[in-house]
């Protein structure tokens, strides 16, 4: 098998998939949503873990930060190791290594085993999301239909995220904790059982040897920056995390040398010199950036401000979730006729006009504000998601998919753990310095002080207070949390909004399909126009030649 070649695999470089092609990408949605699923399963898991299991506060912060931090730093890794070894065998692999984590989970009898396996879980997502996203590069190689492909993978990927927190819900309303950790299982063993007959086997015969020198750079590089933007979201900027963060960027130029230098680099750093793929790159990053790290301010204001239960605010947002489903699709319609530039920086001026909007969000009866927000926001950015991860996966060969998926990707986590960090920051100083908890009447000096640090510390403070005072502290820290959404949402709107403006230059020379198809015609016909002429022109010049010479042409 040659790197341009797989087995069970459509003929031909823009081959049109059939039936089984189709049954695939539903088999690949499969590990989609479960892994999208599990970085928000624990919303509602941890109060019943922390109730059997007992955990300190920071063995809880890592039953839930673990998973998200193996995934980003490994995800680059596995993504070239399924290039050279083979997509659906790393697939498999990740399942094995998903569905045993999961297990080891669900049955944990201490802190430390939940952290292990949740650990392991991350292992196994990060070889299946690149797995996932590579396969579909190879199955799809007609244009149209990758993209079709890609925006149910997104949609798949959203989907997930969104039911998270409700599956949770549903299932501790009946069963133990540990039933949010075992229904990945069976769908681990579905997907081993039927993996290799549906899915075909792809790999680079000429990608040469796995360079472990990149792998341990690129965690290296990955590790720090990730621990230390989810720690400064959490505790502040602090010497330790931002050091971390200093160290993981300072590695960045030893690890592309190894790039430049290496018989066989994990990364073709010459991918960077395409102005539209650093582009693509680059506004993935910044629409995770706002889409992650915006999330944390929604979800709260449900609760905290409104007083949902974590079950209700999870249920509204499975209307954003279907306008989603909705708008991906038209998207790739657009993209026809409008060229990707003008679709994305629309997307960003979307998402743009929603944050502005959300910097109007009352602290009393402002659900139906926050809800058109976050909605208008999510359809504003999951198109763009969707646009770029085709762009970046569609300008690699097929056989560097696996690599272009995982950098895709850890770029995704770069960009939402940089959005929690930076967003969270400027909410949190908007909250401390918020007029609203100046001097709420009756509130004690000492209740005051730990109503400063959060809005959960304070609804803590005023649950300790007598009615009317431990109301006026809710009312303060509400409102001061109001002030949070508003800080957090104009930093958002005005990264949206240059965001917008590097679309349009970073990718003004993508042409919509329209334009692509037209080109391969024009330059058809101006061949044999071409060949029309030079022929008329030869002819033209012989006559001339037999009128000169008057013995020419007579037998």
């Amino acid at each position: 098998m040659t790197s341009s070649q797989s087995e069970n695999a459509p003929a031909g470089p823009e081959a049109r998939a059939g039936r089984k092609e189709w049954i695939a990408l539903g088999v690949l949605l499969l590990p989609v949503l479960l892994v999208s699923m599990d970085l928000t399963v624990l919303y509602f898991a941890i109060p019943s873990i922390s109730e059997d299991l007992r955990p300190s506060g920071s063995q809880q912060l890592w039953m839930i930060d673990i998973y998200g931090f193996v995934l980003a730093g490994v995800l680059l890794t596995m993504g070239a190791l399924g290039d050279r070894i083979g997509r659906r065998r790393l697939l498999l692999m990740g399942a094995v290594v998903f569905g045993a984590g999961s297990l080891l989970a669900a049955y944990a009898s201490s802190p430390e085993m939940v952290i292990s396996a949740r650990a392991f879980q991350g292992l196994g997502g990060a070889t299946l999301m690149p797995s996932t996203l590579a396969l579909i590069r190879n199955i799809f190689r007609e244009q149209t239909q990758r993209r079709t492909a890609i925006a149910v993978w997104s949609t798949g990927m959203a989907a997930g995220a969104a039911l998270g927190p409700v599956v949770s819900g549903a299932l501790l309303a009946g069963f133990w904790w540990g039933s949010v950790f075992l229904i990945n299982v069976p769908v681990m063993v579905l997907l081993l059982v039927a993996g290799p007959f549906l899915l075909p086997e792809f790999k680079d015969a000429a990608a040469g040897k796995f360079d472990l020198i990149s792998a341990v750079l690129s965690l290296a590089v990955i590790l720090p920056v990730v621990y230390g933007f989810k720690k400064i979201a959490v505790d502040g900027f602090t010497v330790p995390y931002v050091l971390a963060i200093v160290v993981g960027l300072a590695i960045i130029p030893v690890f592309l040398r190894r790039q430049r230098t290496s018989a066989d680099p994990m990364i073709d750093v010459s991918l960077f010199r395409n102005r539209a793929f650093g582009a693509s790159v680059t506004v993935n990053m910044l629409a995770c950036f706002t889409l992650v790290g915006y999330s944390l301010f929604s979800t709260q204001y449900l609760q905290s401000v409104l007083g949902m239960s974590a079950l209700r605010s999870a249920l509204w947002t499975i209307p954003g979730t279907v306008a989603v489903g909705a708008v991906v699709p038209l998207a790739t319609v657009l993209v026809r006729t409008v060229r990707p530039a003008v679709i994305i920086a629309s997307g960003f001026g979307l998402a743009t006009a929603a944050l502005l909007m959300l910097t109007q969000v009352p602290a009393e009866d402002g659900l139906v504000v926050i809800l058109i927000g976050i909605i208008a926001l999510a359809v504003g950015l999951t198109p763009v998601l969707t646009l770029v991860t085709e762009l970046v996966v569609g300008q690699v060969p097929p056989e560097r998919a696996g690599t272009a998926s995982a950098l895709l990707q850890t770029c995704q986590e770069l960009g939402g753990a940089l959005g929690v960090a930076v967003l969270g920051s400027i909410g949190a100083t908007a909250y401390r310095n918020s007029s609203a908890l100046d001097d709420p009447a009756g509130v004690p000096a000492d209740a005051l002080d730990a109503a400063r640090e959060t809005i959960g510390g304070a609804l803590a403070a005023a649950s300790r207070l007598p009615g009317e005072v431990g109301g006026n502290l809710v009312d303060a820290a509400r409102a001061a949390f109001t002030t949070e959404v508003h800080a957090a949402s104009l930093a958002g709107a005005v990264v949206m909004a240059g965001a917008a403006v590097v679309a349009l230059v970073g990718l003004r020379s993508v042409q919509q399909d329209n334009a692509k198809a037209a080109r391969p015609a024009e330059s058809a016909e101006s061949g044999a126009a071409a060949e029309s002429a030079a022929s008329a022109e030869s002819g033209a010049s012989a006559a001339q030649k037999g009128a000169q010479e008057p013995g020419a042409g007579l037998a």
